[in-house]
C-alpha cells in the first residue's frame, strides 16, 4: 500500500544535545549516594530537582548485579533525581541495562570499550589525512589540515529554555545568557552580557577550557565536568566579571582585573 504524499507523522523525532547529567558511581552504597544527591537538590533545587541523570558504573571495579543496581536507582529516585539511562561501558554493562530495563546512552560512551572485563585499551588517535604531519599534543583534536576551526558566535541573547552548543570550538555570546538557558562548548566560552543560566566549557573533557563573563550570576558553571552552583560561590563574586578554570582537578573562579 503506497504511502500518502501528505502523510503527517504522529511524532517528530530529533537527535541532538540534551541537558542530561552524568553521575559516575564511585561506591555501591545507595544510602550514601542518595544522601549526597539529596543535599545537591537541597542546595540548588531549581537545577537538580527532578533532574535527568545517566548512571555511569565505570568507576566501580566490577559491574553490579541487577538487584544492587535497582536498589541504587530506587534510592536516587527517593533523593529527587531521575535515572534515565546507563552510560555506555562494558558488555556486562550492556547486559545489565537490558536486565533492568534502561537504555544505554551513547552520548556518554567511554573512550574505550572493555570486552568482557578485559583491561581497557588506549583511546584511538583521531583520524588524520595520510599526508599530514603529526599534530602537536593537546586536549582538543585539530580541524582539517590547514583549516582553522572558527569559534561559534551567538549574536543575541540566549533565552530561558534555549541551548547553544559549540562543537569542537569556542563559543562567544554577545548578549546575555538568561536563567534556565544553557551554553556549552568543547572549547572555551566568552559571554559579554550577564550569565544567569548555565555555562559548560570543555564539554568533551578539555581541562584547558575556560569561561569568561562580564556579569556572573550563573546557576551553574563547569569545566571538563567539574562544576559549581551559585550557592557554592563566594558572594563577593556575584555580579562581577570573572573567569572560571580548572586547576589540579579543582574548579577555580576569580574576578577579572
Amino acid at each position: 500500500m503506497a504511502a500518502s504524499p501528505d502523510y503527517e507523522p504522529a511524532g517528530e523525532l530529533k537527535f541532538g544535545q540534551v541537558g542530561i547529567a552524568n553521575l559516575r558511581v564511585r561506591t555501591l552504597d545507595p544510602d550514601r549516594l542518595a544522601a549526597e544527591m539529596r543535599d545537591r537538590v537541597r542546595r540548588a533545587p531549581n537545577l537538580f530537582a527532578r533532574a535527568a541523570v545517566v548512571i555511569d558504573f565505570g568507576g566501580l571495579a566490577a559491574t553490579p548485579d541487577a538487584a544492587s543496581a535497582r536498589a541504587l536507582l530506587e534510592a536516587l529516585r527517593g533523593a529527587g533525581v531521575l535515572p534515565v539511562a546507563l552510560a555506555w561501558g562494558s558488555n556486562d554493562n550492556g547486559r545489565l541495562a537490558e536486565e533492568i530495563g534502561l537504555p544505554l546512552l551513547a552520548k556518554f560512551r567511554a573512550q574505550y570499550e572493555r570486552d568482557g572485563g578485559a583491561a581497557p585499551a588506549p583511546a584511538p588517535e583521531p583520524a588524520r589525512p595520510a599526508a599530514s604531519a603529526p599534530a602537536a599534543p593537546g586536549p582538543v583534536a585539530p580541524a582539517a589540515a590547514g583549516t582553522p576551526q572558527p569559534g561559534l558566535v551567538q549574536a543575541g541573547a540566549v533565552r530561558s529554555g534555549q541551548q547553544i552548543y559549540a562543537d569542537s570550538r569556542d563559543l562567544t555570546v554577545l548578549g546575555a545568557v538568561g536563567a534556565g538557558a544553557e551554553v556549552l562548548a568543547d572549547g572555551s566560552i566568552h559571554i559579554y552580557g550577564p550569565l544567569r543560566g548555565r555555562a559548560l566549557a570543555g564539554a568533551q573533557g578539555n581541562p584547558r577550557a575556560r569561561i569568561f563573563c562580564r556579569v556572573f550570576q550563573a546557576e551553574l558553571v563547569a569545566v571538563a565536568g567539574h562544576y559549581k552552583v551559585l550557592e557554592d560561590i563566594p558572594r563577593e563574586l556575584h555580579g562581577k566579571a570573572v573567569q572560571v578554570w580548572l586547576e589540579a582537578e579543582e574548579l577555580r573562579i576569580a574576578a577579572l582585573d
